[in-house]
């Protein structure tokens, strides 16, 4: 069964109990348990985490600091990331998410260009982002674009609709309506090739920002046939919601 919000319309500013019901029992959990009742539609996001990253099982863990705008009407952010190579800030690199299309970019020293993504796969893989990184500003899945479907008592399946896009994923919860796990399929760069893997984004802690208890550290693991890579683990460090933007 598809289920979809009750009651989103923009032009109440504030979200209800109402705009809950339809929904997969579980989804109805975890977002009560967010605090989202009660809270403003969030339009815009800026956040920073830490953390680090590694481009293999055999590479190097790099020292990491982002720097991430998002807006959710329509779908989109901007990624500003600094990696630490040799105990240096050697490497930056964006990732733009935006009308429906990805663009990932990345240079050392400011000089060199070590990567350069776009494409059908860049899109569906940047998608996957978004729709999992609303677990940060979590009104977004309450949005006209967002769609359930209910699996058991504690998973539901999730599906983002922008533009020509409709990506989607499985999300696990524990009994509180804590958002344990998100699962799907993406596709990732291995070896110089894009292929599509079934990629987890298992959470370990939660805090509070803006009234709204969200996941603060977890990590990113793609679950390939030969095992689990763990390649990113963050700490969530500052959140603003509804705050004016740039165009990006």
């Amino acid at each position: 069964m598809i289920a979809t919000a009750k009651a989103r319309s923009r032009f109440s500013p504030i979200i209800n109990a109402e705009a809950l019901e339809g929904l997969p029992e579980p989804v109805q959990r975890y977002l009560t348990f967010s605090g989202v009742i009660g809270k403003p539609w969030i339009d815009t996001v800026r956040l920073k985490y830490s953390g680090r990253f590694r481009t293999g099982a055999d590479k190097p863990w790099m020292p990491l600091n982002v720097e991430q705008f998002y807006t959710t009407n329509p779908p989109g952010f901007l990624w500003k990331a600094r990696f630490r190579m040799f105990g240096l800030p050697l490497m930056r690199a964006t990732d733009v998410y935006k009308d429906g299309h990805g663009h990932m970019h990345g240079k050392i020293l400011g000089l060199f260009t070590v990567a350069d993504g776009k494409g059908d796969e860049v899109d569906q893989g940047t998608a996957i982002r978004f729709l999992n990184e609303m677990t940060w500003f979590p009104t977004a899945y309450l949005g006209d674009n967002i769609t359930w479907s209910e699996v058991d008592n504690h998973a539901a399946d999730v599906t983002l609709h922008d533009g020509p896009h409709h990506v989607s994923a499985r999300m696990y919860f524990d009994d509180a309506g804590r958002l344990l796990n998100f699962i799907a399929e993406r596709y990732g760069d291995f070896g110089g090739k894009y292929t599509m893997a079934s990629w987890a984004t298992p959470f370990t802690e939660y805090g509070t920002f803006g009234g709204l208890r969200i996941p603060i550290k977890g990590l990113g693991v793609w679950q390939l046939h030969s095992g689990d890579l763990s390649y990113v683990d963050v700490c969530l460090n500052e959140v603003e919601y509804n705050v004016p933007l740039e165009a990006f």
